[in-house]
Formats: structure tokens, sequence, C-alpha cells
């Protein structure tokens, strides 16, 4: 039973890293004023990024400033689009989840003759608990060191967006930009910031993905993490912590996906592989309605109109 426990643990801290880096992505993003629809796209390219540096560079930590750097290159259009041509923010990011996918799949066949996945990587970021350390029930939690990395950036955005004078700046600009404009703020150069940061987070999902969780990046490698990182990030209130606890509980549902595959309980595999998905779609229903955006959020500002 406690090793059991010890498993589940395991799988859903796994699970929860890549989440946690694009919902932290989604609260800055949003925060700000700017809806980012897409976390996908971004999370896609930084799993590409990082599985193919990884694997030319035998340096898984290469690989995640390299995924880290490509989603913020997505993320830079995004903010070119979203806050200095105020297009619209919806139609924006869904195009950033069009373009990194096949943008991804380009490059993987130039680089891996004609591949749609690349090839694995020999050296994964490093595991910090299990592997037969300390006892029999925790060397089953195999945690990522990609698992800590999440719970510090957590704990520097709520730092950053609750305990310091640029954090108030983003509540500002996200929740009355004009006002903030007239007290000096600059507020297309923050939304810029904030948007390419967000982007630079969901790159590093998605190399915890493709570098931790699986040791290539594949056309499935993401499908459909960034949008369950953006459920979090509505069922979380917007905030960092919130989000955190929301990608465990979204992490525990595809841990229970794993865990009862294997045999443990007599449910369609079917069934199972929806499990996520259904929570996502369930924590929607029952919560988008009860979430209150920054007032700002989605809404393209331009200096001297009120």
């Amino acid at each position: 039973m406690l090793n059991d426990l010890s498993l589940l643990i395991g799988i859903t801290l796994m699970y929860s890293a890549p989440l946690i880096f694009g919902a932290l992505g989604g609260v800055i993003s949003e925060r700000a004023g700017v809806i980012n629809l897409g976390i996908e796209g971004m999370m896609t390219i930084g799993a590409f990024a990082g599985a193919a540096v990884g694997f030319y560079s035998q340096n898984p930590w290469l690989g995640l400033l390299a995924a880290g750097a490509a989603g913020g290159g997505m993320a830079l259009l995004h903010a070119v689009a979203s806050v200095t041509f105020h297009a619209d923010q919806t139609i924006s990011g869904i195009a950033l989840n069009l373009i990194g996918p096949g943008l991804a799949l380009f490059i993987c066949r130039l680089y891996f003759d004609g591949a749609t996945m690349t090839q694995p990587v020999a050296h994964k970021l490093p595991k910090i608990l299990g592997d037969n350390q300390f006892n029999s029930v925790t060397q089953n939690i195999n945690v990522d060191v990609t698992v800590p990395l999440a719970l510090v950036a957590m704990l520097i955005l709520w730092f950053v967006l609750y305990k310091t004078k640029w954090g108030l700046r983003i509540w500002a600009v996200g929740e009355h930009p004009a006002a903030a404009d007239t007290m000096g703020i600059h507020v297309r150069g923050t939304r810029y910031i904030c948007v390419i940061l967000s982007g630079i987070l969901a790159g590093f999902g998605g190399a915890s993905m493709t570098l931790a969780v699986i040791p290539q990046f594949t056309p499935v490698a993401i499908s459909g993490q960034g949008f369950i990182a953006l459920a979090a990030v509505i069922f979380g209130k917007w905030t960092p912590h919130g989000a955190y606890g929301a990608c465990l509980l979204f992490g525990f549902a595809q841990a229970l996906t794993v865990f009862l595959g294997g045999g443990k309980a007599p449910v369609p595999s079917e069934i199972l592989a929806m499990l996520p998905y259904l929570l996502t779609i369930l924590v929607l229903v029952l919560f988008v309605g009860r979430s209150a955006a920054p007032k700002a959020d989605g809404e393209p500002y331009e200096k001297g109109v009120r």
C-alpha cells in the first residue's frame, strides 16, 4: 500500500511540473492584461528545442535553456501582434498553437532525417529523489529536478507579484492600464516583458516533458498540456499559488491514468486516457463563472485613448 502511494505521488509530481511552468506563464501574462492562449504552441516548440539541443549537445541543461529561448521567441510574436498592433489576442494565441507544432515538426524533419520525432536524449535532467535512496518507500517517489524548479518558480512569481514594486505595476497594468499610464508606468513595455516571460516559462514546461518525463520529442509529447495549464490558471484564480495547486490536481488525474492503466482497475484504457481532459472540462464548467480575470485582460491599450 505504501509503495503504491509513493508511486502515485511520484507520478503526480512528475506530470505536474510541465503544467506548473505553463500555468505560471499564463498567470504572469494575463496579470499584465494579455490573454495567452498560445501556451500549447509555446510548450510544443520548447519541448522540441529542449530535446533537440539536449540530444546534440549531450547536455540537458543547455536543452532547458534552449527551450526557454524558443518559447520566449514564440511569445515575442504574440506580444508584437497583441500589444503593438492591437490584434485580437485570442486569435493570435490560437495561431501560435498552430504555428508551434507545425514549426517543431518542420525543423525536426530537417535535423532528424525526415523523422517526426527526435532521437532519444542520452542524458535526461537529473532526479533529486528515487533510485533506491533513503528507504524502500521513498525510492518509488522519483522526483525530477524540474519539480523543485517549478516550486521555486512559483515562489519567485508570488514574491514578485505580491511583494515588489514591479509586481504592483503588473497588477496596475492588468487592472487599469490608463491609470497606470498616468502614473508613469510603461504599459506596453510591462506587457512585452510579461508576455515574453510567459513564453520562457512555457518553454521550460515543454522541456520538462521531453527532458524529464520522456526522453525525446514526439508529435504528441504535449498533446493538450498547454490547455490544461490554462484551465489551471482559471481554477487558480490567476494567482501563482492557486495555479500551482490546480496543476497538482491535474497532475494527480494524469497519475491516476498511468497508475490504474497498469491493470490495477477494470476500467477501459480509453476512459482512463480521457480522465485529465474530463477533469479540465469539469473544472471550467464549475469554476469559470466564479473566477474574476484581471479587468483589462484581453483589452488592447493605446496610449492617449481612454
